[in-house]
């Protein structure tokens, strides 16, 4: 799963794989055109679009490609970094640098593509920039507070909007197509040609303009990776092939106050529901998490037993299942649900009138076994808890 670095490719190696890529990029630009002043201000005279082209297909393809891979589970989505927002920062942010590249005809990475094949007004853009870049720095103190104004976090323009990504990738894909073909007309009425709607191989710019509204279509209609293996588990469970293995409140109880170190007892109700009451020694895993890469070192533990309980037997069930899926045979549902837990051993424990030796035995283990988990759970309270791998999340970028 993604990131490459640190998940995949050492740290060590984040520069040169950096300068590889900054190598690849320069490179693409300078093919592309970019290193031309003309080429780029001709996007605000209306006379050449490559830039618009060139951006919103990169765009349109990087966020199909999130969205693939995340709907195979390839890539975490969660660890993607989004710049805070500060909205009156952005807005003059985004004026200044407009105006900077129409009257300088560069962005910073396009002036760094010039500069590197000689051309004095790259170099002298990177001049500009870098005065810029320590005037902010001086200046900072005054600038901080309108600078950090409206601080409104990680903004995601679907949730603004109340639609889900899938929606979004979808209609951002039409926008960019609507663009094509606007700028398009555009283009050779400024250029006194003959307009031409689908100009060049009209197939071919059909067939690309299919492909990731297809692939976006797909995605919608499709269930993810791990809808498809929550389904495949419950069909098993449900015809009796695959089935978990059972532990009662007991039984658990008994192996807690005896032997707790042998057994990774996970809670996968809310951390709220946590929160309010959770078995000895029980760490928190919500259920829909459990498919992260970051805890399959956790449930795949040869020295312990994962021990799972929820809400309900149910989700205890589809949990052991999950922990079976990714490779661990000897998970254990718990038979009660967390509640029914608290209450057999830390509510009243009621017994008949006339009780028999059997019924004492139990209500006294269970007194006793309150005691020592509560005991246990206390003692254990400063312990370093098995945690989640930490998320990585990589910033930069042309922005």
């Amino acid at each position: 799963m993604a990131p490459l670095i640190p998940d995949i490719i050492a740290p060590e190696y984040n520069y040169l794989i950096a300068l590889i890529v900054g190598i690849g990029f320069g490179f693409a630009l300078e093919q592309a055109g970019f290193s031309s002043t003309r080429k780029l201000v001709g996007l605000f005279y209306g006379y050449d679009f490559t830039v618009l082209r060139v951006f919103f297909t990169a765009g349109i393809t990087a966020m199909t490609g999130v969205l693939i891979l995340s709907h195979l589970e390839l890539l975490n989505t969660d660890i993607i970094f989004v710049n805070p927002t500060f909205l009156p920062s952005a807005l003059t942010g985004g004026v200044i640098m407009g105006l900077g590249f129409v009257i300088g005809g560069f962005c910073p990475g396009t002036s760094a593509c010039a500069a590197a094949i000689g051309k004095l007004d790259g170099w002298a853009f990177i001049l500009g920039a870098t005065l810029g870049i320590f005037s902010f720095g001086e200046f900072y103190p005054l600038l901080k507070d309108f600078y950090l104004m409206d601080a409104q976090g990680p903004v995601l323009i679907y949730e603004k909007l109340g639609i889900n990504r899938i929606s979004f990738a979808l209609i951002m894909t039409f926008i960019a197509l609507f663009a094509f073909f606007a700028t398009g007309i555009i283009e050779d009425k400024v250029n006194k040609r003959p307009v031409s709607l689908l100009g060049g191989n009209p197939k071919n710019k059909v067939l690309a303009a299919a492909i990731p509204v297809l692939l976006v279509l797909l995605v919608m209609v499709t269930p993810s990776r791990k809808e498809f293996v929550m389904s495949k588990l419950e069909a098993k469970a449900a015809s009796g092939e695959c089935k978990p293995d059972l532990i009662d409140a007991d039984k658990l109880a008994f192996e807690l106050t005896n032997n707790y170190y042998k057994y990774n007892v996970i809670d996968v109700r809310s951390p709220e529901e946590y929160e309010k009451f959770h078995i000895a020694t029980a760490i928190n895993i919500p259920l829909d998490d459990l498919h992260s890469t970051a805890y399959r070192q956790l449930l795949n533990q040869r020295i312990r037993t994962n021990v799972f309980y929820g809400a309900s037997t149910q989700q205890a069930k589809q949990a052991c299942l999950i922990a079976r899926y990714h490779g661990n045979q000897t998970s254990l549902a718990l038979e009660q649900t967390a509640t029914q837990f608290q209450e057999t051993f830390y509510g009243e424990i009621t017994i008949s009138d006339d009780p028999s030796k059997q019924e004492k035995t139990v209500a006294n283990f269970r007194q006793k076994a309150a005691e020592k988990m509560t005991e246990i759970e206390e003692n254990l309270a400063s312990r370093e808890k098995p945690v989640k791998k930490k998320m990585t999340r990589v910033q930069g970028g042309c922005s």
